[in-house]
């Protein structure tokens, strides 16, 4: 830790460029913050000296948040699909952060910057860096509504405080969202596995009769038949699926609010 000290004081008094991030210059800051995020300027200001970075201050802040919110949507006992609720928390960390950014004297927009500091948050937390960045494309898709506006987990989180029981509130939002719901995604993975492994039994089957019963048949004609096989057990469960998509997402009279 004193080497790391060193070394961003070192960077603070060095003739030399800064080190960059994303095409980005990040060795201090100004730590001056808003007054509700008053907790984190008192902590950090005298660290900024020693090489605290505004990264560094907005994650902070943003898994602080997520601390204070995480028990209370457990107690809630939601049934969601996992990419939609892990999707779900991330916008509203990127809202959190931006609105942190605000409060620091940044050289860019604090949205950019909260992009950046989500990336390192998803790489520190496990995520490879190459999996970070196609998050977060995936993520700037999504934090937009399709008239313009941030979604609504971007804007909630934008407006959180910790333990404001502002997460419960995004998700009750989608409690009644068929598209969404866990049992949904629980159902797709089930055929998923069934096309995957009912297929695969169904072709090597086909193959192993075609290859006792018929021995003067061709390789060629041998493997047609087990793909075909395969295609009588798959093709079905496809369509099953589809028809469900069809009954429960594009059903009329589903709400027209979509998630984030």
């Amino acid at each position: 830790m004193q080497d790391q000290e060193q070394m961003h004081s070192g960077w603070l008094t060095s003739t030399k460029p800064p080190p960059v991030y994303n095409g980005i210059p990040y060795f201090s800051t100004n730590s001056r913050l808003r007054p509700g995020l008053a907790q984190i300027n008192t902590m950090d200001e005298a660290k900024t000296d020693s090489g605290v970075t505004a990264i560094d201050i907005c994650v902070q802040h943003a898994r602080d948040v997520l601390a204070s919110q995480l028990p209370l949507i457990k107690d809630k006992g939601y049934d969601f699909a996992p990419d939609f609720r892990r999707m779900t928390i991330q916008l509203y960390l990127l809202g959190v952060m931006r609105r942190c950014g605000e409060g620091l004297d940044l050289p860019i927009d604090p949205r950019e910057h909260a992009f950046v500091a989500l990336q390192s948050m998803l790489i520190s937390d496990g995520m490879r860096e190459k999996q970070a960045r196609q998050r977060i494309i995936f993520l700037r898709k999504m934090s937009h509504m399709e008239e313009g506006g941030d979604a609504l987990a971007v804007s909630t989180g934008y407006e959180a405080t910790p333990g404001d029981n502002s997460m419960p509130m995004l998700f009750d939002e989608y409690r009644d969202e068929t598209r969404v719901s866990g049992a949904l995604w629980r159902l797709f993975e089930r055929g998923k596995k069934i096309m995957l492994i009912g297929g695969a039994s169904a072709a090597f089957l086909a193959i192993w009769a075609a290859t006792i019963l018929l021995p003067k048949s061709e390789g060629i004609d041998i493997l047609a038949f087990g793909l075909l096989a395969a295609a009588l057990v798959v093709i079905p469960v496809f369509l099953i699926g589809l028809l469900i998509y069809r009954a429960k997402i594009r059903k009329p009279g589903t709400s027209s609010s979509s998630p984030p």
